[in-house]
């Protein structure tokens, strides 16, 4: 059933709960890491006579949007990765890359339909504190149809403090496997419900990017970028987040810095580490996942190995994030208990056993209810793709976006 309580009582009970599992040890703060039903349905395409059915029977399974989202403030994080200047070939940037825009439109005109009472669609886009708006203008997207899809919608460009006179502090209850907090845009402290909308994919850094991954995107390079400024924020996001990869500085002295710096300055291991501290700090109240077209082979165009268009034509949605976006691994092939040296994890820690870890959700397939289609059914392989391609050399890691 959909959760109904705020994000201070999310964290109030989490931190208890989290407090007694860690201190007897990973085993038990696994078995206790929730379990809640996903949905999987198959959609061939992006025409909303299609997708808002079945996107409305996916929530209705979930125990309807209403018990989540009825006058409440409501926060999206979509994927828009990489500048749109990348491109896959010819192909627009939603067939490969960027959540759809149709999916976004129906997700929030549903949500309206419930009775939510402001929609904020939220996204770092790549070193610019340009209007989301603009940005969108940029890959053919008309920003009024999804701006109309239901009253109060508005976008926020989050890579920077934006309308806001200060960031909100977001604190990871359980210390934190790289930071113990972070200093984000206010929207994502400003709402009653979080929703992550991803698109499902491979990723170079961290083997797979599904809800728990589109997270990262949260922090603003303002602090935590390239060019963020040494003591305060800069004003403006100047670059990528390669401090965050690489840990090659700190952020601004202004917000809270690494637990320790003198863990590995690897992207393939402290990448998977901060999406779990952020999606700590800021919990996702609804996971949606959508493949019905993406790409293989990475997380976007700049990727340098054999990437191909594919066409999945599924979606996922969940409650937890850990178990919606195991149920995806398992759609795309992979065995969710996959950890470092196993695909899709060959050179990479697993976010989902590190979120297990914690507590945060189960990833084992067993515990979780999978509600609709049945995974056999909706299963497109991205593994025995992978496994062909994988004849090449490991491909270099991700942008540092």
């Amino acid at each position: 059933m959909l959760s109904n309580f705020n994000r201070r009582e999310f964290l109030g009970r989490t931190s208890a709960v989290l407090s007694g599992a860690y201190l007897a040890g990973t085993s038990l703060t696994r078995a206790a890491a929730p379990a809640g039903p996903v949905s999987v349905a198959r959609c061939k395409t992006y025409d909303p006579s299609e997708l808002l059915p079945i996107m409305r029977t996916m929530f209705d399974q979930l125990g309807g949007l209403g018990r989540l989202v009825k006058g409440k403030t409501v926060a999206i994080k979509i994927n828009l990765t990489g500048a749109p200047s990348y491109r896959l070939g010819y192909l627009p940037l939603e067939d490969t890359h960027y959540t759809h825009p149709h999916v976004i439109a129906a997700t929030v005109h549903l949500m309206g339909q419930a009775g939510a009472h402001r929609i904020r669609l939220l996204e770092s886009p790549w070193s610019t504190a340009d209007p989301v708006e603009e940005y969108i203008l940029r890959a053919n997207w008309e920003p009024r149809d999804i701006l109309g899809a239901a009253p109060n919608v508005e976008f926020e460009n989050t890579n920077y403090l934006g309308n806001a006179k200060n960031y909100s502090r977001l604190t990871v209850p359980h210390g934190g496997y790289i930071f113990p907090a972070f200093d984000l845009n206010h929207a994502y402290e400003d709402c009653d419900v979080f929703v992550s909308i991803a698109k499902m994919k491979e990723h170079a850094t961290a083997g797979v990017t599904l809800s728990m991954k589109n997270c990262f995107g949260m922090t603003p390079a303002t602090i935590y970028g390239a060019g963020a400024g040494l003591d305060e924020p800069s004003l403006i996001p100047k670059g990528g987040r390669g401090l965050v990869h690489d840990g090659n500085r700190q952020p601004s002295k202004s917000a809270p810095q690494e637990n320790d710096p003198n863990t590995p300055r690897q992207g393939t291991y402290r990448v998977p580490r901060t999406v779990v501290d952020l999606i700590s700090a800021r919990p996702i109240h609804l996971a949606i996942v959508e493949g019905i077209k993406t790409m293989t082979g990475g997380e976007g165009p700049w990727v340098r190995q054999d990437l191909q268009p594919a066409a999945p034509g599924v979606i996922v949605a969940g409650l937890n994030p850990v178990n919606t976006d195991a149920v995806c691994m398992s759609v795309m092939g992979f065995d969710p208990m996959a950890d470092r040296g196993t695909p899709p994890f060959e050179a990479c820690d697993s976010t989902l056993r590190l979120a297990e870890d914690r507590g945060l959700g189960t990833r084992d397939l067993k515990r979780i209810q999978v509600i609709g289609t049945p995974v056999e059914q909706a299963r497109f392989d991205f593994a025995a793709i992978r496994r062909k391609r994988r004849s090449s050399p490991l491909p270099q890691t991700g942008i540092r976006g």
